[in-house]
């Protein structure tokens, strides 16, 4: 376990460690070992046994499942604070839902299973938050399932792209960044990568965004609204 000096502030601010007091997750986050990760590194496999929690505290990492032919199907865009692995608190863990992989170098507080089961008769908030944030998450499927039979594929592509801007992009000259390829958003998006990049080169023509590689400057979200 590695001692740390100060806790970042996305951490503190974590939902998986709210309503606690500043002393509770500080004591939460120092029981916690330090990982640091490359791009493209595997932290957890889907259908593996859940034996750790994972809270990302710097960089980006894709939560997937593959489908049948192999065809990466992205259910969550990980940015810091997000915690993941959750089943992991429970005392008979199930196994991980999907597949959690880097996209740039990152680093994440990790929790065994033994470690878990003690901070939770110790901090008993913790259980309550954790389900919180497996409710949050089934939520946000929920919408992306009900968006696939009410809106039509340019409003989903547009809510996503709207939503990564306020959750994971970085405020930039001109807009705001966000960082992703055409591919990744289509699959949040639940859209096929033609229609993404056609509609993505549409909103560039109107100014509404600016399109480099991996890479979505948002100039104007009123446009991607209006559209």
């Amino acid at each position: 376990m590695k001692m740390m000096t100060m806790l970042p502030a996305t951490l503190l601010e974590s939902k998986i460690l709210a309503e606690l007091p500043h002393q509770a997750k500080e004591a939460i986050l120092r029981a916690a070992e330090v990982r640091k990760t490359s791009p493209k590194e595997f932290v957890i496999h889907a259908a593996s046994p859940a034996t750790h929690l994972y809270l990302l505290a710097s960089g980006r990492a894709k939560f997937y499942r593959l489908s049948h032919n192999g065809v990466e199907l992205l259910l969550r865009w990980l940015v810091p604070g997000d915690a993941f692995g959750i089943a992991s608190l429970l005392n008979e863990p199930l196994n991980y839902m999907g597949t959690a992989e880097t996209v740039e170098d990152s680093e994440f507080y990790v929790w065994s299973h033994a470690a878990l089961r003690g901070l939770l008769k110790e901090y008993p908030q913790l259980a309550d938050n954790s389900l919180r944030v497996a409710l949050l998450y089934l939520a946000e499927f929920v919408r992306r399932h009900a968006g696939l039979l009410t809106k039509t594929a340019e409003q989903r592509l547009a809510n996503t792209l709207l939503k990564l801007g306020d959750d994971a992009g970085n405020a930039h000259h001109g807009g705001v960044q966000v960082d992703i390829t055409n591919e990744q958003l289509s699959s949040l998006a639940d859209v096929s990568p033609f229609t993404a990049s056609r509609l993505l080169s549409r909103w560039e023509r109107l100014g509404a965004i600016e399109k480099k590689r991996g890479k979505v400057l948002i100039h104007a979200p009123e446009k991607l609204l209006a559209s």
